[in-house]
This record gives structure tokens, C-alpha cells and sequence, in this order.
């Protein structure tokens, strides 16, 4: 199979790992000695390290001073009720160092702080999302401060602090991934979600046909090269069979787009919009989950090519339906499922984009109303439900 895509150009443009294992990053912590002692020994275990390029140091206020450190990358708090919170991040902040704020008293937190006169920046606080602490639905609005840390509990944890770093460090996130373990997941999420837009946006806006393909496959190979290099795998030129996974699935799912687009040729767009989004997130997804199970590189393709499969056969399931007005609804459900799933604040700008050209085409007579308005409707519920869920961003 010859691939449609510049291998050494992909190779050439994704990050240099050596590179990123070779930059210094320095890290200090302020532990605020009324801090819950399992939330000072959870921020303790997430910034050891074993990079000789990550120097760490730790401080315990108020027995010891909070002096900000001015060469530092960034500065961590761990926040109890010491009423000086507040105070001492705004000062490392004035240093030009960003500060993380970490709490399993957010609400207390927050108040002593305002109180002081010096209220912690809403981005700063981070905590695990309530969500994750309760054990129970029916235990929302019952917890009680400090938050336990759970298993699920330090998973939000570590997902919200991944995304702090790699938002306030982005010259030197790949190095901060290569160090801390609690990096590498936010940032390949972010990998995928970014390049899961992309690709939807491509299968709305190329014309040309069979031109979308060399496009998304960049792409997905570019986003597999990023997750690797997260987990510190680094794939060289002799890696082909990676990328020929990657390849294949564009193939494949490009297969079932034009069986989709044939089916229902005024949905084109949104259809290809769809599976070049769930595509792409299933793939990712897959990457992910096998390189936080500590797997190699050697067997990603084994595991794309499953997950390339599992979209392939989702996809055309849609084709499979009795009218279509209930294959538009399926392929539109495809997608909405995925983006649910990939938690970017992205997903509702496309899906809008995505509903307005259903729209305009049936405006124009193009679509049978049914399918244009099932499409235009998962679209719209689509875009509130992630605008509900993640309406702060990556770190709500």
C-alpha cells in the first residue's frame, strides 16, 4: 500500500523527544502544613521524578518562609486554611512565575483567601471535580470539606493539575510530560481533541473529492506522534507499520463516509464531518489507554487498527438504516457520543458548523426536512450538552 503522506515531513514535525528530555524544568512547592495530610502526600508522589533535569524543591509554610523563586517554571500551593494563601500566590505570581493553587478545600480556600484581601484566581484553584469525590449521585451537595481522595477522587486530581501545567507551561509541556507522569494524559487528550476538530472541520469544508484524505491522515499520524512522544516513545522513519495503521483507518473510514454521502448525498458534509471526528477520537483514545497501561510502541498499530475497526463498523451501521431520516439521526448520534466523550470545548463550535450547513441545505430544498431537522437537532443538543459539561474549558 503506498501511503499518501510525506512520512519524513511527519517525522521531521513532530516533537524531538530528546529535545524535551534534555530541557530543565524547575518546580516549587509551598505546603501549607493545615493542608489534609493525603492531599500533601498526593502533590508529594505527582512531582517525583526521576528526570535529572527536574529540580524540585518543597517548602513548609508557616514554619518556614514563603520566599517566591523567581527562576522557577511554575510555583504549586498546597492549600489548607493558612490565611496567608492568598497573599503568597499573589506574590510568586508578581515574581512572573504561574502559581497552582491545590486544595481539597476549594470553597474554604477561596473564602479565607478573599477574606485576607487576596483572593486566589479562579483558573489557579484546582481541585478534584465534585463529581469524582462523591461515591453516590444522590450524595450531590452533601459533601463536606476537605474532599477524600479517592481512587476517583486523584484521578480528577491529577487530570485537573495535567491540564494547569500544560496550559501555564506550553514552551516546556512535553519536558514537564517526560518528568511527571500526571502531564502525559491531559496532554495527549489534548492532542486528540484538537486534531478530532480538525478532522471534522476538513470533512466539512474540502470539496475536492478523495482530497480530505491525505489531510486527515497527517493528521491522525501527527496525533499518534504527539501521544507517543507524551509517554516518551519515540517513533523514528522505520516505524512505518504505525503509520500505515493510521493510514488504513483513514482508508477504511473513508470507505464508509462515501457509502454514507451516496445514501444520504446532501448530508455529505455533516457525515464526513462526523467519522472524521469519531474516527480520530477512537483512535487517539485507543493510543492513550494503551500507553497509560505502560504498553510499547511496538504494538500500537495492533491497537489502532482494533479501534479503526470498531468506528468502521459504527459508521456503518448508520448506512444500514430503514430511512433517511433515521441514518441521518445515526450518524449525527455517532458523533455526539464521541464528543461527549473527548471533553474539548472545541466540539460546539463544530457541531454548530455542522448543523448550520444541514440547515442551508435544506433551506435550499436539498435535504427531506426529517433528515435535515434530526441532524440540525443532534447537532443543537450536541453543542449545549458539552457547552454544559466543559463550559470553562479544558480545566472545568
Amino acid at each position: 500500500m503506498q501511503i499518501p503522506v510525506d512520512i519524513k515531513a511527519v517525522i521531521d514535525e513532530a516533537t524531538n523527544i530528546d529535545e524535551a528530555r534534555a530541557t530543565p524544568i524547575s518546580v516549587s512547592i509551598y505546603m501549607d502544613e493545615t493542608a489534609p495530610g493525603d492531599v500533601q502526600a498526593h502533590v508529594r508522589q505527582a512531582f517525583a521524578s526521576a528526570s535529572a533535569h527536574a529540580r524540585v524543591s518543597m517548602v513548609y509554610f508557616p514554619s518556614f518562609p514563603v520566599v517566591a523563586a523567581p527562576d522557577a517554571d511554575m510555583a504549586v500551593i498546597v492549600a489548607g486554611l493558612d490565611e496567608h494563601v492568598g497573599a503568597y500566590a499573589a506574590d510568586i505570581r508578581a515574581a512572573g512565575v504561574p502559581v497552582m493553587v491545590v486544595t481539597t478545600l476549594p470553597g474554604l480556600a477561596a473564602e479565607i483567601a478573599e477574606a485576607s484581601g487576596h483572593p486566589i484566581l479562579e483558573d489557579d484553584l484546582v481541585a478534584p471535580a465534585i463529581d469524582d469525590v462523591l461515591a453516590l449521585p444522590e450524595q450531590a451537595g452533601s459533601a463536606n470539606e476537605p474532599y477524600s481522595l479517592t481512587i476517583d477522587g486523584a484521578l480528577s486530581l491529577n487530570k485537573r493539575m495535567g491540564e494547569w501545567v500544560i496550559e501555564a507551561c506550553r514552551e516546556k509541556r512535553l519536558a514537564f510530560a517526560l518528568a511527571f507522569r500526571f502531564v502525559r494524559k491531559p496532554l495527549s487528550l489534548e492532542a486528540v481533541n484538537a486534531t478530532a476538530v480538525q478532522n471534522a472541520g476538513i470533512g466539512l469544508v474540502v470539496i475536492l473529492p478523495g482530497a480530505d484524505l491525505p489531510i486527515m491522515t497527517l493528521n491522525q499520524a501527527k496525533m499518534l506522534l504527539q501521544i507517543a512522544a507524551a509517554y516518551g516513545q519515540p517513533m523514528a522513519v522505520e516505524r512505518v507499520k504505525e503509520l500505515a495503521a493510521v493510514v488504513g483507518g483513514a482508508f477504511a473510514c473513508r470507505a464508509v463516509a462515501r457509502q454514507l454521502v451516496a445514501f444520504v448525498p446532501a448530508l455529505g458534509w455533516a457525515i464526513k464531518a462526523a467519522i472524521g471526528y469519531s474516527g480520530t477520537v477512537a483512535m487517539g483514545r485507543a493510543a492513550i489507554e494503551y500507553f497509560e497501561g505502560d504498553g510499547k510502541i511496538d504494538h500500537l498499530a495492533e491497537v489502532v487498527g482494533r479501534a479503526r475497526d470498531k468506528v468502521v463498523l459504527v459508521a456503518d451501521s448508520a448506512r444500514k438504516q430503514p430511512s433517511v431520516a433515521a441514518a441521518a439521526r445515526a450518524a449525527a448520534a455517532k458523533v455526539g457520543h464521541a464528543a461527549s466523550a473527548a471533553a474539548s470545548n472545541a466540539v460546539p463550535a463544530a457541531s454548530s458548523v455542522a448543523a448550520s450547513a444541514v440547515g442551508a441545505a435544506a433551506s435550499a430544498g436539498a435535504v427531506p426536512k426529517p433528515a435535515a431537522k434530526a441532524v440540525t437537532s443532534a447537532a443543537n443538543r450536541l453543542s449545549a450538552s458539552v457547552s454544559n459539561r466543559f463550559g470553562r474549558g479544558s480545566r472545568a
